[in-house]
């Protein structure tokens, strides 16, 4: 038996009208940068998941709260500051790390030294102190 048209139109429709709300950041396929997806927000948190891909660097950016990241999928993070120095960070999967307001503000970028996808979680802290 066929289908009518119009069930097929309206199926197609739900197949492709959520590829128009992706973004760059939201893009399936980690190797191709930076993604930043949105979690949860409230008026005291915001929560995301942020994928980078192997030498494949944030732009230089600053935090205005303290975070609290978890690696999903850790690895090595060299972090350059504006100034040019750097320093490394090792995340490792499952573990949480903490990272205050006053080391967010320095303006820096943060960049995948490793062979594989850094993933984590963010939860930042708006109403801390």
């Amino acid at each position: 038996m066929k289908k009518p048209s119009f069930q097929i139109a309206i199926l197609a429709g739900f197949l492709i009208v959520p590829l128009q709300f992706l973004t760059p950041q939201q893009s399936a396929m980690p190797q191709d940068g930076p993604q930043r997806t949105l979690q949860f927000e409230n008026d005291d948190v915001a929560v995301w998941k942020a994928v980078v891909a192997p030498n494949g660097p944030l732009s230089m950016h600053t935090h205005e709260h303290p975070r609290v990241i978890v690696a999903v999928a850790g690895g090595p993070m060299k972090i350059v500051f504006e100034d040019g120095t750097s320093e490394m960070h090792q995340w490792e999967s499952g573990k949480a790390y903490w990272l205050s307001k006053e080391e967010g503000r320095k303006k820096h970028a943060d960049v995948n030294t490793g062979s594989k996808p850094i993933e984590v979680m963010v939860v930042e802290l708006k109403k801390s102190n």
